[in-house]
């Protein structure tokens, strides 16, 4: 771009926020606004129309994905501008959201893997071109969640209902009295849930324990 790239800077730790502000600010970027929470930020874009958005996903009130849904937000309302998400983590859910579909003027960076200020601030530059930037290891992280997703979706309704119940920590026996059924079906079901996510008899009493950390991961 042959003027400066209007951005808007949100991140709720004042000391990387006023960091990231003197970089850009050096580099010729135009810092029109520095935000501390997604409410903020939002009224920033409307104000100010910025080209790109620096966004972090942890943002007050609850310090949880406020800053991504935000960064969803801009999207939808502003399609035109730009968006950086800068984490330290892969918040699964919403990034799918974030994602999918057009990627172009979007990234997502995990800031524990910016490990060269240059390459940084090319990959913001591309993104605010209308490229995108978007780390492997966010990817990786998202592909993976798709694929146990898709190892539960294997399931009947009553095997997932049996794996629910194992991942509450009840016994055969408990899962039995819970639904209402024999013994024996309740070992089919499990026998069944074991094979549909690939857990090998070699696996031994382990199997139980892989079942139930895939339901939890997915």
């Amino acid at each position: 771009m042959s003027t400066p790239i209007r951005t808007v800077v949100a991140d709720d730790s004042v000391l990387l926020r006023d960091g990231i502000v003197r970089l850009l600010t050096d580099s010729g970027f135009d810092v029109v606004a520095a935000v501390a929470d997604a409410d903020a930020l939002l009224e920033a874009v409307a104000e100010f129309h910025p080209n790109l958005c620096l966004v972090d996903v942890r943002m007050p009130p609850s310090h949880t994905d406020e800053g991504l849904r935000a960064a969803i937000e801009i999207r939808r309302r502003s399609p035109h501008t730009a968006v950086m998400v800068l984490s330290q983590y892969v918040e699964e859910r919403y990034a799918r959201e974030l994602l999918d579909g057009d990627v172009a003027g979007l990234g997502y960076l995990l800031k524990d893997r910016v490990i060269n200020v240059e390459d940084f601030l090319v990959s913001l530059r591309r993104v605010a071109a209308g490229g995108s930037a978007v780390d492997a290891e966010v990817i990786s992280q998202i592909l993976g969640r798709s694929r146990r997703t898709s190892e539960l979706d294997r399931l009947t309704p009553r095997e997932r209902e049996v794996l629910t119940l194992m991942a509450e920590g009840l016994s055969n026996g408990g899962i039995a009295d819970r639904l209402v059924v024999s013994a024996g079906a309740v070992e089919k079901h499990i026998s069944n849930v074991f094979m549909k996510l690939d857990l090998e008899p070699g696996d031994g009493a382990h199997r139980r324990v892989l079942a139930v950390l895939r339901y939890l991961r997915a």
